[in-house]
């Protein structure tokens, strides 16, 4: 087991990313808590990790909230005795399908604030308890957008770029602590809910359908196929285990080929 005994905490755990994560780091053998704000969400992934005889905890939390989050740390360090893995998944709430020039301000800037202020606050109030532990491992999610710009993508390219920049910043301020902090890019999986959603958005901007645009999509990458969620979950199982010791400030490259480094 790739992650035998350790202490993982998922924001966002209910969603499509979060859920398919939790149970893969269930099933290499971490416990897992689960946060997010949906409790009937939480409580069915929290069934299939039981079902797996996986370990884990419920908390609805708001991830936005820096006190909730820092009351959730410490409960959780009183209670496991350590935090070694932390992966904020949270929606953006980000609007797809209308052109800058088209939006609203709130709309463009909503996501930005919302991925800025979460992430900020989980990853930060998990580095604390992580540099005072010596070891620990902070996974954030984004796109290819983050690098290669889409149009009528809204502030959501926007947001996975100042994903990527915080983690730099924050890898190299912790680092010496033995804190890494690792971003995995995907091209996104058509099977999570809120990808296909998306799709669509950018289908009906391009006059076409949405099984035409995945289809296309799909054929620009090197593999001819988008990454699907458990291939995401396998990789950040990965990143968060020792077998990724000396990878931190790192961009994976998980887009099926859509992008070359």
């Amino acid at each position: 087991m790739m992650l035998k005994d350790k202490v993982a905490v998922i924001y966002g755990a209910g969603g499509s990313v979060g859920s398919a994560v939790a149970l893969a780091f269930a099933r290499e053998g971490a416990r897992v808590f689960l946060a997010g704000r949906t409790l009937a969400k939480l409580e069915i992934v929290a069934e299939k990790i039981k079902a797996i005889n996986g370990s884990t905890d419920i908390s609805v939390i708001n991830a936005l909230h820096k006190q909730e989050v820092e009351d959730h740390l410490a409960a959780i360090k009183d209670k496991a005795g350590s935090i070694d893995i932390s992966f904020n998944l949270i929606g953006m709430d980000d609007e797809h399908g209308t052109v800058l020039t088209s939006m609203q301000y709130e709309k463009f800037v909503l996501p930005i604030t919302n991925s800025m202020t979460s992430h900020f606050i989980t990853a930060t109030a998990a580095a604390r308890y992580m540099a005072k532990q010596g070891a620990g491992v902070i996974l954030c999610l984004t796109a290819n957008v983050a690098r290669k710009p889409y149009p009528v993508s809204g502030g959501f390219g926007v947001s996975c770029a100042a994903i990527e920049g915080l983690c730099r910043q924050l890898a190299v301020e912790e680092g010496k602590h033995g804190v890494r902090v690792v971003c995995i890019r995907s091209a996104g999986s058509p099977d999570a809910a809120g990808v296909a959603e998306a799709f669509k958005k950018h289908a009906d901007a391009a006059g076409i359908s949405a099984e035409a645009f995945e289809k296309e999509f799909a054929q620009i990458t090197m593999l001819k196929r988008l990454p699907l969620l458990a291939e995401i979950a396998n990789t950040a199982v990965l990143m968060a285990s020792g077998n990724a010791s000396a990878i931190t400030a790192a961009v994976i490259n998980a887009t099926c080929g859509e992008l070359a480094d």
